[in-house]
């Protein structure tokens, strides 16, 4: 399993800014009963999923995702570190990691996200 990849395009979805194609890539990159837990949010669904993505866009204007480190996978499952930073560069205001379980087919069943640090 091409799990870099797999995490590229979840990245991708997660900064996507339109709407609609933030829902393709969820049918797309998501099994349909997939679901996303983190200390903030317990989700599941493709309608779940966007509306997730679509609040913490709302939520934090002009930040987007960005990798840190290696993604790290073995079996059906991928951890992966992750930065909420200003499109233009600077600090971060959100870090954490998220373990991923992936299906035969190669799309997302279970995502669990951990919080390394939060705004006040």
């Amino acid at each position: 399993m091409d799990f870099s990849n797999l995490v590229e395009r979840y990245f991708a979805l997660w900064n996507e800014p339109d709407a609609t194609r933030r829902a393709a890539a969820i049918g797309v990159l998501f099994v349909a009963d997939a679901t996303y837990t983190d200390p903030l949010a317990d989700v599941a669904g493709h309608s779940g999923l966007a509306a997730l993505v679509t609040g913490v866009r709302e939520k934090f204007p002009g930040l987007v995702f960005r990798p840190t480190g290696l993604v790290d996978g073995h079996h059906d499952i991928v951890r992966f570190g992750w930065q909420l930073v200003p499109a233009e560069g600077g600090e971060p205001v959100v870090v954490g990691f998220d373990v991923a379980r992936v299906a035969a087919d190669g799309r997302i069943r279970a995502v669990y996200g951990f919080l390394d640090r939060v705004p006040g």
